[in-house]
């Protein structure tokens, strides 16, 4: 019997060093055959930001072996890192740690991704086939990058040294190579037609390479272009009026509601849809340096399920991020319907409204908690400046500190290059950062750092 049980269910504690040098243990099971199926009182689906801090605190409440986190990846990265490491200012090898360093050690890691979802029989089943039976289900999958349905994309990405993009692993470390060997003609820098994470870095990008172009003595060569599906710089016009500003001083081209639709690498040479047009007329620019952002949604898996509105998004509310049809799944990050900017930070602050209301599910209690829509989006305008954007779910800004973070400020980039990063490794992977919001009533002595109307006048 014990042989049986060993070969059924192989159990394993996987010790590695973390960056820090602390030696983490993670159970993991291995899915190299078929094997029973496992309960657990709680599954989290993804290991990313959102996934790794849920488990982490759901792992102290619930002890140790009630918490599965469904996560094929070996690799957890810092993604908010990747445009500073296409420009060159930081390596990828920074932006990344192994997966069993950042779950919390109670957990059982099920190396596997979710292949389908059965929540009216509270049960999921991985892609090795293991089928995974619980009590509460969280999805935090994050979004699935569509390079393929860019036609020709993936071909310049694998052959023209000079398409790239800060969104893969993969490639982000094209950037900076490229970026260094443009010499003249058209850099172009792609917005797509989708809902993507974090929206303001394919302009972030951009505004770096200017930087380089211009500090290599090559900028009066080189046509800088932003070719994006959006009608607005910038959903919120208070950082949307900063931003055109820096374009017009920087004489930056940009290109409203045009989408890229094909890369043909061997003419260098990418095809734009006039998305206000009628008859879907396209736009062909040669270029000589492509950064492309690809079109993304959720999961293959996700999508398929009973859990996504029709949109294709994890059909959540957006004040209790409770699913709308099953009481017992709740959902945070970039795969939710939630209406705000797909961010890490905006995750932070989910997580605790999560925490908060799921706990109060398995106690029994009414939800309470409410999520305002907080994301925020670091605006990286030069290698030593940034917009720290903050807003809400109504587009109104919502800011931690007491100065105007409309403005290009150095201390805003080293928040962004230099703390940022701490506080994810260090607070919000463990589970104890749930954005700002307190340090923004002490900094605004005790208001919430919203802008207040004006009173009327008499």
């Amino acid at each position: 019997m014990a042989f049986k049980l060993v070969a059924q269910r192989s159990a394993a504690a996987i010790c590695q060093r973390s960056a820090a040098g602390a030696t983490t243990t993670v159970r993991t099971f291995s899915l190299s055959q078929r094997n029973d199926s496992e309960s657990y009182k709680l599954v989290v689906v993804g290991g990313g930001s959102g996934g790794c801090a849920t488990a982490a605190k759901f792992c102290r409440e619930l002890g140790k072996g009630n918490v599965a986190v469904v996560e094929p990846s070996e690799i957890h990265a810092y993604q908010p890192m990747w445009t500073l490491v296409g420009a060159g200012l930081k390596q990828l090898s920074q932006s990344q740690r192994p997966t069993s360093s950042v779950l919390p050690s109670q957990c059982v890691w099920i190396k596997d991704s979710a292949a389908s979802f059965d929540p009216k029989n509270n049960s999921l089943t991985t892609a090795g086939g293991k089928k995974i039976e619980y009590e509460y289900l969280v999805v935090a999958m994050g979004l699935q990058l569509n390079y393929s349905h860019v036609k020709g994309l993936v071909e310049a990405l694998e052959n023209d040294p000079m398409v790239c993009s800060n969104y893969q692993r993969n490639y982000v470390t094209k950037t900076f190579p490229a970026l260094q060997k443009m010499e003249s003609g058209n850099a172009i820098f792609t917005f797509p037609n989708t809902p993507i994470k974090c929206a303001g870095a394919p302009q972030k990008i951009m505004y770096l390479a200017e930087e380089i172009f211009r500090n290599r003595g090559k900028r009066d060569k080189i046509n800088v272009i932003y070719n994006t599906s959006l009608g607005v710089i910038f959903g919120v016009k208070k950082y949307a009026d900063s931003l055109l500003e820096v374009i017009k001083r920087r004489n930056i081209q940009v290109n409203y509601r045009t989408d890229l639709v094909e890369v043909k690498h061997d003419s260098r040479e990418a095809v734009f849809q006039n998305l206000d047009s009628e008859k879907g007329e396209t736009q062909t620019f040669k270029y000589d340096f492509l950064h492309a952002v690809p079109p993304m949604s959720t999961p293959d898996s996700l999508r398929a399920s009973s859990l996504v509105n029709e949109g294709g998004w994890l059909d959540v509310r957006k004040d209790t991020l409770q699913h709308t049809a099953y009481s017992n799944i709740f959902g945070l990050g970039d795969c939710t319907s939630l209406p705000t900017s797909k961010t890490a930070a905006a995750a932070a602050a989910q997580c605790g409204v999560l925490k908060k209301n799921l706990s109060a599910v398995m106690a029994g209690k009414q939800l309470t908690s409410a999520y305002d829509g907080y994301t925020s989006c670091p605006l990286i305008t030069t290698h030593n400046r940034c917009i720290l954007a903050e807003f809400d779910y109504d587009g109104q800004p919502l800011e931690t500190f007491p100065i105007d973070q409309g403005q290009e400020r150095w201390t805003m980039y080293q928040m962004k290059a230099q703390v940022m990063p701490q506080i994810y490794w260090n607070a919000m992977l463990p589970g104890y950062w749930q954005g700002p919001a307190v340090f923004r009533k002490l900094m605004h002595l005790g208001m919430d750092g919203s802008p207040k109307p004006a009173p009327a006048s008499n």
